[in-house]
């Protein structure tokens, strides 16, 4: 349950603990109790760009993810098999992912927009049995299928199609009654695939109490009870969507809004909000950047009481405006893909225009040295979490096969989070910068490798550096610095042909948006690309 509003938010950081079962599964542990307390109980409201609206009750996610369960199962899927789920906000995704947790399988959420290299690469690095996605997304997993010996079971939402089951069919034909598994808390649950500086995407591993650490998220950052609904304006391939559209709410007993569209539309963002009866909202900086640039004082929002951002630092000036056409102030929230919510601007503490927040409650956060030293006030440093003695809910167990960069991510008792900040003299967290070189865009988390090795296939392009660059609207987006081969010629059309070549070979929101042509990169002794000199000049600017 969300704070007593006159609760402080040290009285509530002091008296937090963490529960610790040795078994714990969220479908039968939470949505199953909410079917079974009451089976009308709205989970979640959908409706699309045409006007058609759908609603499931706890009790329908339950009985039919309980069928899907039983139809994987039945195709071969086994308890510890990666299941890649491949779809966008249509209501299949959290049936889907409610039965992959029940039958003690790994769920791993993708976004669409991920090409047909992306699939097999994630196919073949989880060795993933089971793929499940929609018509849209059909041919480009045929495309790589033979490449990918251990894929034995395909679902197909929508349409039929040869070698594919047909998820409506399933449902139909499949039991019931599922024999509940008593996953163990520390049971592998679901790999997230999340860009870094160097390589292709790493998998996090969580476990099944990761759902507990959303126990935070739900309550005390979204601010969520039994009978509010709650709109995350967020992609279902992101960690965020686990947060925000799947465990924080339904821990709490919430009903989600679900718009299901191909974009983001702020004018049809701001009449859903007047509408509907949303009363808690969560999006990207980007998503609040865009709302404010409308004529907010056009919108009622009536019903619509609490809003919080994250996925990058969000501009005071955006969080000033919103407060004056809402009387809402949006409410920073920081954490990863591989943890769960960190530091927040709570409901509970005052917030701080452009600052982090203060510590989540359950977790020991500190700013500290290279040496795993806290710093002293104001002094910038490395964001870690203290893992010991007591190891907090939601951390990550492992990026799958990559014991080395596991380890990177330790220093001494600490987990580092790759951001640094410093802290004030009220223990308010405030953002200084990535401590790599990867990319938030827009929500978007980019590595400059896949980038970089996207570009490089191109015959024009001898190398290439990708970096951050400012950008009024998304945050940043991805800057390309190229090197031409030999007697290739720098010109308008060829850079109009390499962000087109890049959409091809990856996923489309991966593209530099911006791209300059340059003689030679600036590298180090031992021939390392300086990102960093680049990333400066641009920020410089």
């Amino acid at each position: 349950m969300a704070a007593e509003e006159n609760t402080t938010y040290q009285e509530i950081y002091d008296s937090f603990t963490w529960d610790r079962p040795t078994h714990f599964n969220f479908a039968n542990d939470v949505v199953d109790k909410w079917a079974q307390q009451n089976p009308s109980k709205q989970a979640l409201f959908w409706v699309d760009d045409n006007g058609n609206e759908k609603t499931r009750t706890f009790d329908q996610i339950s009985r039919n993810s309980k069928k899907i369960s039983n139809a994987l199962t039945n195709s071969g899927v086994k308890r510890g098999d990666v299941i890649i789920l491949l779809l966008g906000r249509e209501v299949e995704w959290w049936e889907a992912f409610t039965a992959a947790l029940r039958m003690g399988a790994v769920v791993s959420p993708g976004t669409t927009q991920l090409s047909a290299k992306d699939i097999k690469y994630r196919l073949g690095a989880a060795s993933a049995t089971c793929i499940v996605t929609n018509a849209a997304n059909a041919e480009k997993i045929d495309e790589v299928a033979a490449s990918c010996p251990t894929l034995v079971t395909k679902v197909l939402i929508d349409g039929l199609c040869d070698g594919w089951l047909h998820y409506p069919t399933l449902l139909d034909k499949s039991e019931e009654d599922f024999a509940e598994i008593n996953t163990a808390s520390n049971d592998e649950s679901m790999c997230y695939f999340t860009s870094g500086t160097t390589g292709y995407p790493k998998m996090t591993i969580h476990t099944q109490d990761y759902a507990l650490s959303h126990q935070v998220t739900g309550a005390h950052w979204l601010n969520l009870g039994e009978n509010d609904l709650h709109w995350n304006i967020s992609d279902t391939g992101w960690a965020k969507a686990a947060w925000s559209s799947y465990f924080g709410p339904w821990t709490c007993g919430a009903a989600l809004f679900i718009h299901h569209s191909a974009g983001f539309n702020p004018g049809q963002t701001l009449t859903f909000i007047e509408k509907y009866p949303i009363t808690t909202m969560c999006g990207a900086p980007t998503i609040y950047r865009m709302l404010v640039l409308e004529k907010l004082s056009n919108y009622d929002f009536g019903e619509l009481k609490h809003c919080v951002g994250a996925g990058e630092p969000l501009n005071p000036e955006i969080i000033d405006t919103w407060k004056n056409a809402t009387g809402i102030t949006i409410r920073d929230g920081y954490g990863q893909t591989e943890t769960g919510i960190l530091c927040g601007n709570f409901h509970f503490i005052e917030p701080k225009f452009g600052s982090m927040g203060k510590p989540a409650p359950g977790i020991h956060l500190s700013v500290i040295d290279e040496d795993g030293n806290e710093v002293a006030t104001n002094t910038e440093g490395d964001i870690a979490v203290r893992v010991e003695p007591d190891r907090p809910q939601g951390l990550f167990k492992e990026y799958k096969n990559d014991p080395e960069r596991t380890a990177d991510t330790r220093r001494g008792p600490w987990y580092i989070t790759g951001d640094r900040a410093t802290i004030d003299n009220e223990g308010y967290f405030w953002f200084v910068s990535r401590a790599d070189d990867v990319i938030l865009s827009a929500g978007y988390r980019i590595g400059p490798f896949e980038v970089e090795s996207a570009l490089i296939e191109h015959a024009a392009v001898a190398e290439s550096a990708v970096v951050s660059s400012p950008d009024a609207t998304r945050g940043e987006v991805v800057k390309a610095f190229v090197v031409l081969v030999p007697g290739a010629e720098a010109s308008d059309s060829l850079a109009k042909e390499l962000q087109d070549h890049v959409k091809k070979v990856t996923a489309p929101y991966k593209y530099p948006r911006k791209l300059e042509f340059i003689e030679a990169l600036p590298k180090t002794v031992s021939g390392k690309i300086r990102r960093i000199e680049l990333r400066e000049k641009e920020w410089s600017n």
